[in-house]
């Protein structure tokens, strides 16, 4: 595992409180994508699904009511402190038909052909290799069926993301990542991903712009202190600031978020890649 690597595995480590903290909400800013992604696999009851990169355990939880009784859940993520609480929220739901392991994209535990549908929601962007990532996925998906993902499209079209992040690069300089490097928007270029996919072997490879709004039912203040804790990388920053400068960085972001604050509480406008494949109904010889 590169250095690069091993930082963001701890930095998401660093994370998992908060994300088990927020699981509700973070599911419910994100249920038009969730949708999709279910929708684009054609998940139905009785089905087995994969959702890798589970985190706190979305989309999992939500395909469990699509799949029914009959069917299976299986959620991964290489994060322990994740994958425990996505099994605590799954033993609190009462959910008999969710499983959570902890697994990486590119080392899944399960044999060839087990699964009917794959989904995975802002994952794939953060695989240390994306096509062995996607080559795994094929490997383990049932012939005819299908894999979707949802990766954020550009950085100016999501001011959920550039907002705040456009606000505190005006006090500490953004780090210049390598050339295809782990971040939420590696795959923002329509396009990228679908040719991974087609590099990975995927049948069928195809895109779509999902165009939504993420809606938290939060004062300004109170979504404010869920993005600090939202993101270890962020609240990073902000400590390395002087008094003065964390002190205006937060009023300038608490005057943006207003813009985007209603009678429901935030609402961002949002633009979402969803990108699905297929495994070749043929036997590869």
């Amino acid at each position: 595992m590169s250095q690069l690597e091993n930082e963001t595995l701890s930095r998401w480590s660093g994370n998992t409180p908060y994300w088990e903290k927020h699981r509700e909400l973070i599911q419910h800013m994100f249920a038009p994508v969730t949708k999709a992604l279910l929708d684009d696999a054609e998940v139905k009851p009785g089905d087995a699904v994969l959702d890798v990169a589970t985190g706190a355990g979305d989309p999992a939880l939500s395909a469990a009511d699509e799949v029914g009784p009959s069917g299976k859940v299986i959620g991964i993520d290489p994060v322990p402190g994740m994958i425990e609480g996505a099994r605590r929220a799954a033993a609190n739901l009462g959910l008999k038909n969710t499983q959570f392991e902890i697994a990486s994209a590119d080392a899944l535990p399960f044999p060839a052909e087990s699964f009917d549908a794959e989904v995975s929601r802002f994952g794939v962007m953060f695989f240390p290799s994306p096509v062995d990532g996607v080559r795994e996925m094929l490997r383990v998906l049932k012939p005819g069926k299908k894999l979707a993902f949802a990766v954020w499209h550009f950085l100016d079209n999501n001011p959920f993301h550039h907002s705040l992040a456009r606000i505190v690069d005006r006090y500490i300089e953004p780090t210049a990542l390598p050339p295809d490097a782990p971040d939420a928007f590696r795959f923002d270029s329509p396009g990228k991903l679908k040719s991974v996919l087609v590099e990975a072997g995927a049948a069928e490879p195809a895109e779509s712009l999902l165009r939504f709004s993420i809606d938290a039912p939060l004062s300004v203040e109170d979504f404010w202190t869920m993005r600090m804790e939202w993101s270890e990388k962020l609240r990073e920053k902000i400590a390395k600031l002087p008094a003065e400068q964390s002190r205006a960085v937060k009023e300038q972001v608490i005057r943006v978020f207003n813009e985007y604050h209603t009678a429901r509480g935030m609402s961002f406008p949002a633009e979402v890649l969803i990108v699905t494949g297929m495994k070749s109904p043929i036997a590869q010889v």
